[in-house]
């Protein structure tokens, strides 16, 4: 698996922003997917963006409008921006990286290597 460490977080008010990142993928040159997935307390993880290799992006209808994956491919890091945050939006956000193609992106369990986790905390 790829060592992929993640950065950001926190807390913030309702109707704020956070941006996460993601990093440590590797070999890049065949290209990558990266998706960020999320976990609250007593909820399974869930899908919520996902940025492939083509730079397509994908995003659950929850944070759609809201909320934007990008890569940056000189460094090799991968952002969340989350924008008008909600207290449903509190949770421990993930990255994962996977380095073939499928057709699904939302499936934690179609992807490779997994950051550590960051927590984000929306308050009212």
């Amino acid at each position: 698996q790829a060592q992929l460490a993640q950065s950001g977080g926190g807390l913030v008010q309702a109707g704020g922003s956070l941006r996460l990142s993601c990093a440590g993928f590797g070999r890049t040159e065949s290209g990558y997917d990266t998706a960020w997935f999320r976990q609250a307390p007593g909820k399974r993880r869930e899908f919520v963006a996902a940025v492939d290799f083509r730079a397509a992006t994908y995003y659950s209808d929850s944070v759609k409008g809201r909320f934007t994956v990008y890569r940056d491919n000189i460094r090799n890091i991968v952002y969340l921006q989350m924008s008008n945050l909600r207290l449903e939006d509190t949770a421990d956000y993930y990255c994962a990286a996977r380095w073939y193609s499928s057709a699904s992106y939302r499936e934690v369990a179609d992807y490779e290597a997994w950051g550590q986790g960051t927590q984000v905390s929306v308050s009212s």
